[in-house]
């Protein structure tokens, strides 16, 4: 693995894009670089070691997650290690579509060593766009994902809803192969911004794309999705390339510019795949 520089999203973001919220400052940016790192207390429901955070710089003080790499756990299809690199890249990627889906992320030490380290998101867990709801029993306006029994014996169904900010994400999961998207890591924040957030099983070179957004599959891409995607492509040739270049292995680079010319050629959502479970469970 190469070794990661001082890579920021004004080096990949699209000369279009510019903050509209003070998170998406510069400043931020730069608080979670240099602040002060003081864990408060540990997410025991998380995979991995992962520590709710305060950071503070010059008086100003703002809640984080931080995730070290020597908290994660081993896998047998990711290389150990490589998860925080892999959060960062997707934070990267997401300010190149100008799409702003995932909270500001960087890697820096911190009090267990080097880690991820990413702005906290104040959401209502109960605002949420994912549910699981009686069979024929689907909300106007959202749209089945799979029909299957819960743990009564009682026909559900896996439901989200149509909306704008998760099309994008959708397709933004497609292109970083995220292969654990969960209801639970959609947030609505309080700007009512849609983010994603675990994205450590993302960029594996083999397809592995599992999340429950599945509700387009098929539909036709819109025209401005596919011009993000074509400005990534051409991108991976410069400045985005660069800096990926840092936190991904070459292949893994080349598997998502052949994901991203796959979408281009078909232009339309993906479909799920065979030989890999296509939805997570569990899906919260």
């Amino acid at each position: 693995m190469n070794t990661p520089g001082e890579v920021t999203p004004g080096d990949v973001a699209p000369d279009d894009a510019a903050p509209d919220t003070p998170e998406d400052s510069v400043d931020v940016l730069e608080l979670l670089r240099e602040g002060r790192l003081n864990v408060e207390g540990r997410l025991v429901q998380a995979s991995n070691a992962t520590f709710y955070c305060s950071i503070e710089l010059d008086g100003v003080t703002a809640a984080g997650v931080y995730k070290p790499v020597r908290g994660e756990r081993p896998l047998w299809d990711f290389p150990h290690g490589s998860l925080a690199r892999r959060e960062a890249a997707t934070y990267l990627l997401s300010v190149a579509s100008g799409w702003d889906l995932v909270p500001p992320t960087i890697l820096r030490d911190g009090p267990f060593g080097e880690g991820m380290v990413q702005l906290w998101i104040d959401h209502d867990p109960e605002d949420g766009l994912i549910d699981v709801v009686p069979r024929r029993q689907v909300p106007p306006g959202w749209l089945t994902v799979l029909d299957a029994f819960d743990a009564d014996g009682d026909e559900v169904s896996l439901v989200h809803a149509d909306d704008e900010r998760l099309r994008r994400l959708a397709v933004f999961d497609t292109v970083v192969n995220n292969a654990d998207r969960k209801g639970g890591h959609i947030l609505v924040g309080e700007d009512d911004r849609v983010r994603g957030v675990d994205h450590g099983l993302c960029f594996h070179e083999d397809d592995k794309l599992r999340t429950v957004l599945w509700g387009w599959a098929g539909d036709p891409l819109p025209d401005d999705y596919l011009a993000v995607l074509e400005r990534l492509d051409s991108d991976l040739d410069a400045r985005v390339g660069e800096a990926l270049a840092m936190l991904l292995e070459p292949a893994e680079i080349v598997a998502l510019r052949f994901r991203l010319t796959g979408l281009l050629a078909s232009r339309t959502f993906r479909e799920p795949g065979e030989g890999w479970p296509s939805v997570p469970w569990p899906v919260f």
